[in-house]
């Protein structure tokens, strides 16, 4: 698509100037002051011509841009045409202005093609991007136009904004806009020496104010330009014309169905209930009102529509770092670099009630990205250590136990606190013993974040007795009791996440918890007790075990005094937990809970009306970010027949973008799978799928790649898959997917329930009888519609599945606290002699 893009670019060039040649002399609006200029203005979308544009890696993205750029550009510079790049949403901005200033540095761009670019005055920010703007035209003495447009976005920027907990960056108000728009329309004005201003606006009043500004500083009309869609404005059109200024129509050039999306933004901008062209072709205003100043209306313009707000002391979710702003990227190096530097090959100690115990063997966890990098060592608990755990936290836990829950409460809050203060420096941990790439580090530490104050509020509302039936004469309440002593067995793969969650929920209950961590992120476990013990925790009531899941780790789940296990991995080991902790041992007093998260064959099915442009990318990520590597990832695509061809060539030649990398990259999207044995496993089921189907795509890796030792695996599709394949059957737990074709619906929905697993699956559909149908037939865990299946937040998205993949548990749910609970009813009589007190 970026080359059909590409090429039809350079076509609009050739046959665009060639229509004006034949056509003779300039019209009246294509002469400046200084004589004839561009008749041809080209805006190109910079998006659109490579799949390898990353904010948050803008170096090697500018690189990939130019080289795309650098045909369109000498292409306009022979037939006379101005190139003008368009601004898109918020997060390709910065690297929009660094492209723009970029190519036109270059020796051979540094006087032709002429230029421009948009800017957009709903942006709170865009007056800093234009001044930089101008004086960086005026600092290379080159002529520049700049066309200042309203902005077309503002409800995707702010529901985004709002779905991320970062800054909105629009104005809230349209006045404010418009406002805005005013302030830099005279800006413009003031530099016409460098800039030539191009007023992209169907407001009377916003055209009228840039007008009179110029008359007032003395500006002949030909100096700058108006501009406005084609079929749009055709009256503000022909009056502009008739007093001597220069208009310029705007026409999108292309396929109907496709630019429906830019037409439909269009629509929505020219007639909202406060647009202008609707105010007044509705005759729903006077002309002084149309012509009012924008800065009077600000105080009365009705407030835009919000989340509703959050009550005093209400769960907020953790937002996660935008790493398409260069400062944080900056931050995110120097922590990495100073991690490298400071804290590689730390020893890690196993820690029983408070005591570090060091005198144990010592285990290397390594950098999977570069495995002869040793991340740091971790001591190796043994069954003693397994016995002393439990030991301190039965001894203690009757005090924890009576620990008033804010209290409790209270530690974990602290830790949230902690962690976000050491964002960067958990964040740099993550990428170098996970190898989760810089995205995926960010919101694994923001979760770990979200379960700490989540459960911790949470808890304190459970904790408050409830009235189970109001009768006169008895109070009858429901109270929760912890339920002893615990263990958290977390997996590899959110090993900070995860392990916070599956510790912390029963931790705060009031119940005494052992960390078990994964083998091969040891090191991050020894971070999360370290946080908890800065935190506040009492030695009694917390221990930190790392240890072989054959030994010590299985003598605790057999214990008779542990009383839970909160386990996240594996199929396989979470049925073999469940079958010990089934076993009632002598001395035993509780029937152990298994609060059990597994797998998942997780499927997404493309309908024949989905929206392919949502639906590409999201498939792309649900496969293969985190390398796959994560128990909600996209393993069966299920594409209808009626779209199959178009959606596979479409989705097969985007697959190249997602580039696989060191994590510690900012441009990596697929990181190397977690060690060898995962990389030695994954290979062989890539082995097994070439013998079943097709394989239609495999991403090539770079020699450095291999040549690092790297566990790296290459992203695989394959086509041709039928549901009895291995590959369709079987959890693989990496960068491999299978493409299955179904006839129909009913045929879709059956392929997705004909698994093992119940985790997570998703429909891309516009049909509302599609959708409801896969509510009730789509029978997951977690089903998401018009979307990817990874990347649920804590309390919006709580998360867990049945069949194989758990017993129905949802972390991150308000529910999920209870697990760790027994609950108590107690009842009263409350009637003294026949007497009955008031109720208070």
């Amino acid at each position: 698509e970026a080359d059909v893009f590409l090429q039809r670019n350079l076509e609009i060039l050739d046959s665009v100037s060639k229509f004006f040649a034949a056509d003779g002399n300039p019209c009246f609006s294509d002469v400046g002051p200084n004589g004839p200029l561009p008749r041809l203005n080209l805006s190109v979308k910079i998006s659109a011509l490579t799949p390898d544009v990353h904010p948050a890696d803008p170096e090697n993205s500018i690189a990939a841009l130019k080289q795309r750029l650098r045909p369109i550009l000498r292409r306009a510079a022979e037939v006379g045409a101005l190139i003008n790049f368009d601004m898109e949403s918020y997060k390709l901005k910065d690297l929009t202005l660094a492209l723009f200033k970029s190519i036109f540095e270059e020796p051979e761009f540094a006087e032709k093609p002429a230029i421009g670019i948009a800017v957009q005055a709903y942006l709170r920010d865009c007056e800093a991007d234009l001044r930089d703007l101008v004086a960086w035209a005026r600092q290379r003495q080159r002529p520049l136009s700049i066309r200042l447009v309203k902005g077309a976005y503002w409800d995707y920027e702010t529901i985004i904004a709002q779905q991320r907990d970062w800054p909105i960056p629009v104005w809230q108000k349209k006045p404010e806009s418009d406002a805005n728009y005013e302030k830099l329309t005279l800006f413009l004005l003031e530099n016409i020496d460098v800039v030539t201003p191009n007023f992209a606006s169907h407001n009377v009043r916003s055209v009228a104010h840039a007008i009179a500004q110029a008359e007032r500083l003395g500006i002949a009309p030909k100096a700058y330009e108006f501009q406005a869609l084609f079929g749009m404005a055709d009256e503000l059109k022909a009056a502009l014309l008739q007093m001597g200024h220069r208009v310029r129509e705007y026409c999108a050039i292309g396929e109907l169905l496709p630019g429906m999306a830019y037409l439909v933004r269009r629509l929505l901008e020219n007639t909202s209930n406060e647009g202008f062209l609707r105010i007044k072709n509705m005759g729903e205003a006077t002309q002084a009102q149309l012509l009012g100043n924008p800065v009077d209306a600000i105080a009365a313009a009705p407030e835009p529509l919000a989340r509703k707000p959050r009550a005093a002391g209400a769960f907020i979710n953790a937002a996660n770092t935008d790493f398409t702003l260069a400062a944080n990227r900056e931050k995110q190096r120097a922590a990495l670099k100073a991690y490298e530097a400071n804290s590689i090959g730390r020893k890690w100690p196993v820690i029983i009630n408070g005591k570090k115990i060091s005198d144990r063997p010592f285990l290397p966890s390594v950098n999977p990205a570069r495995p002869a990098q040793i991340v740091g060592y971790w001591a190796k608990g043994t069954v003693a250590d397994a016995e002393a755990a439990v030991a301190a936290s039965v001894a203690y836990f009757p005090k924890w136990r009576a620990t008033p829950v804010e209290e409790r409460a209270a530690i974990l809050l602290r830790a949230a606190d902690l962690m976000e203060s050491r964002r960067m420096e958990i964040n740099s941990l993550l990428i170098l013993e996970a190898g989760k790439p810089w995205v995926e580090a960010d919101g694994d530490l923001s979760e770990a974040i979200d379960f700490l104050r989540f459960y911790a509020i949470e808890m304190v509302k459970l904790a408050q007795p409830v009235v189970t039936q109001a009768v006169p004469g008895e109070a009858c309440t429901q109270v929760w009791t912890p339920r002893g002593v615990g263990v958290s067995v977390a997996p590899w793969n959110f090993p900070l996440a995860i392990l916070t969650g599956l510790t912390v929920a029963p931790l705060v209950a009031g119940n005494c918890m052992i960390i078990k961590p994964a083998r091969q992120t040891s090191i991050i476990g020894a971070l999360l007790m370290e946080v908890m013990m800065e935190a506040g925790t009492p030695p009694g009531a917390l221990h930190f075990l790392p240890c072989s899941g054959a030994d010590a780790g299985a003598h605790l789940v057999a214990h008779p005094q542990i009383d839970f296990i909160a386990f996240t991995g594996s199929r396989s080991v979470g049925c073999d937990i469940y079958a010990t902790a089934g076993k009632t041992l002598p001395g035993q007093l509780n029937l152990k809970k298994v609060v059990c998260e597994m797998g998942g064959k997780n499927a997404l099915i493309i309908d024949n009306d989905a929206d392919l442009d949502e639906a590409i990318p999201a498939a792309l990520y649900s496969a293969f970010g985190y390398a796959g590597q994560k128990c909600s990832a996209l393993s069966r695509l299920i594409v209808l027949e009626g779209v199959y061809d178009r959606f596979v060539d479409r989705f097969l030649a985007a697959c190249p973008s997602f580039s696989v990398g060191d994590p510690a990259l900012p441009g990596t999207m697929v990181n190397p799978v977690i060690d060898d044995a995962a990389q030695k496993s994954i290979l062989g089921y890539i082995e097994a799928g070439q013998k079943e189907s097709t394989l239609a795509w495999q991403a090539q890796l770079a020699p450095e790649l291999v040549a690092s030792g790297g566990y790296y695996v290459p992203p695989t599709v394959f086509t041709g898959c039928k549901v009895e394949h291995t590959i369709v059957r079987e959890e693989i737990f990496g960068p491999v997917l299978a493409i299955l074709k179904a006839k129909d619906l009913d045929e879709a929905f059956a392929m997705v329930n004909a698994s093992d697993y119940a985790l997570t699956a998703g429909l891309f559909s516009r049909s509302p009888k599609s959708l409801e149908r896969a509510r009730q037939e789509m029978l997951v865990g977690n089903l998401y519609l018009n979307r990817g299946c990874t990347g649920a937040i804590v309390e919006r998205h709580p998360f867990g599945g049945f069949k194989m993949s758990g017993g129905g548990t949802k972390a991150g749910g308000k529910e999920y606290l209870e697990n760790f609970l027994f609950p108590r009813l107690i009842a009263e009589n409350v009637i003294r002699r026949g007497f009955t007190p008031p109720e208070e």
